[in-house]
């Protein structure tokens, strides 16, 4: 019986990594790509280092540093904003999807500030998660990370308990506050379930103190979602309209 947990563990990576290599199939020659953050996107990372070795030519904006360090150790060259304003393609992983607008919370591995600023420059971004990530409403399983700047935190948090969060600073594994990679901090915001996910991003960041939120809103085109009938692909009603299915 104590198997089990382990095993069902075992088939979710195996999920991710078949979900992973579907979104890798769309990076073309001559792509910038954007690589995400956490354990779904790094799946991603290994399959584009395969697929480099492979002859694939393209060049990595990571981001946060961890994923800087695991594309540099996996031979994936990379690139700047100093030298490309534009990215083609981002893959990232996501920590809950809405179900119809694909709208997204990330955040939870702790950089959404950098993950927000290259889906922003980016033509399309690519979405890769376990079915258990899907939601008919956002915020119904995990909160929405918010950057803040460490002075007035306190100010903040209040601002935002004001609208009707539950505001709870996030600590690191020692205990102390978790500092980005930009040197801010993040308050985890449980609202319950959003009604209007995109009013909410505004008024969140209307709010002085606040950096950025990980409400992530008609950004993702497609979603690939592992679950235990396989990988399928989500399109945006946006992409569909615009033809980009094929791509």
């Amino acid at each position: 019986m104590s198997a089990a947990p382990f095993s069902a563990d075992i088939n979710r990576d195996a999920l991710k990594r078949a979900a992973a290599e579907a979104a890798v199939e769309l990076v073309q020659d001559g792509m910038v790509v954007g690589l995400g953050t956490g354990s779904t996107a790094a799946f991603a990372v290994e399959a584009l280092a395969r697929r480099h070795r492979q002859g694939l030519r393209f060049l990595g904006i990571p981001t946060s540093e961890p994923t800087a360090g695991h594309a540099r150790a996996a031979g994936i060259p990379l690139t700047s904003f100093a030298e490309h304003r534009q990215i083609d393609l981002t893959i990232d992983g996501a920590d809950e999807v809405e179900r119809g607008t694909l709208n997204l919370i990330k955040g939870l591995g702790g950089a959404l500030l950098r993950e927000k600023i290259i889906a922003a420059a980016s033509r399309r971004l690519a979405i890769i998660v376990h079915g258990t990530k899907l939601v008919d409403r956002l915020g119904t399983r995990v909160p929405v990370p918010v950057e803040v700047v460490a002075f007035g935190l306190e100010a903040t948090r209040e601002a935002l308990e004001v609208l009707g969060a539950s505001a709870r600073l996030r600590l690191s594994p020692a205990g102390d506050p978790f500092v980005t990679d930009g040197g801010n901090r993040i308050l985890d915001c449980s609202f319950g379930p959003i009604t209007d996910s995109a009013q909410l991003e505004q008024r969140i960041e209307r709010i002085v103190g606040v950096i950025e939120s990980g409400l992530f809103i008609s950004r993702a085109d497609p979603v690939f979602v592992a679950d235990a009938a396989g990988v399928h692909r989500l399109d945006s009603a946006r992409a569909i309209a615009a033809g980009h299915r094929s791509w």
